[in-house]
């Protein structure tokens, strides 16, 4: 019996319970990885990477270069972009769906200092069907239970009835912007922790969130607050 995801919505329209989308009338799915050119060219066009900045004083972002060049480049432009949306700049949330999903993919990035901070996370089963560990497609479509990439503003710590205590997430571009409605968020799950990894050799698949292990979760709910970015990108 499929259950309508903003029924189970608490407090109105804030409070999640999970990763199952709603039925909404169809919008056209991102069927690769790949943005439109006019999109990557905004994004690449307008912020030049950080480490020029270490010149006035100011760390380099990342300076073991952990993060891919690409990544950290239209994450950075995004903070722009979406500066209006984006109130806080002290950290950052990016993923990287290039890589395999028992792969340390999700960065906490601390502005400030530069440092970087890792996690695992998980991607949506529409977007890897036969579950190989790689995310191979992308949608903001409703029921399509794929991850969707691009700019995100995390909207603060909920809780929901199925999934308990999470992260809310605000889709800010074309490709990811029905991400509230699809209930898009990120939580804790047991196939994200260490001993499925440890059993299956990768991370088991969400409806689309960004499952994180259990014990992650409290760090990052706490950290993510409201108003910081999480880009995703492949």
């Amino acid at each position: 019996m499929r259950l309508s995801r903003r029924g189970l919505v608490l407090g109105g329209s804030l409070a999640l319970a999970g990763c199952a989308a709603v039925p909404r009338a169809p919008v056209p799915a991102l069927a690769t990885a790949a943005v439109p050119a006019p999109v990557v060219a905004e994004v690449a066009a307008v912020v030049p990477r950080m480490e020029v900045l270490g010149d006035v004083g100011r760390p380099v972002v990342d300076p073991r270069g952990e993060i891919r060049k690409v990544l950290l480049d239209r994450a950075l432009a995004a903070l722009d972009i979406h500066h209006h949306r984006l109130p806080h700049r002290d950290r950052m949330y990016l993923v990287d769906f290039r890589k395999f999903s028992g792969e340390a993919r999700l960065y906490e990035v601390d502005i400030a200092s530069g440092q970087v901070t890792t996690f695992r996370t998980t991607h949506g089963r529409g977007s890897d069907p036969a579950h190989t560990g790689f995310a191979q497609r992308f949608s903001n479509e409703p029921d399509s239970h794929m991850s969707s990439v691009g700019a995100y503003a995390t909207a603060g710590a909920s809780w929901g009835p199925q999934q308990g205590p999470n992260v809310l997430l605000d889709g800010l571009e074309y490709s990811n912007n029905l991400a509230r409605d699809r209930a898009i968020i990120v939580h804790g799950a047991d196939y994200a922790d260490p001993a499925f990894l440890e059993r299956e050799g990768k991370l088991g698949r969400s409806y689309g969130c960004f499952s994180v292990a259990h014990a992650d979760l409290e760090p990052l709910r706490q950290r993510m607050g409201e108003g910081r970015l999480l880009f995703a990108w492949s």
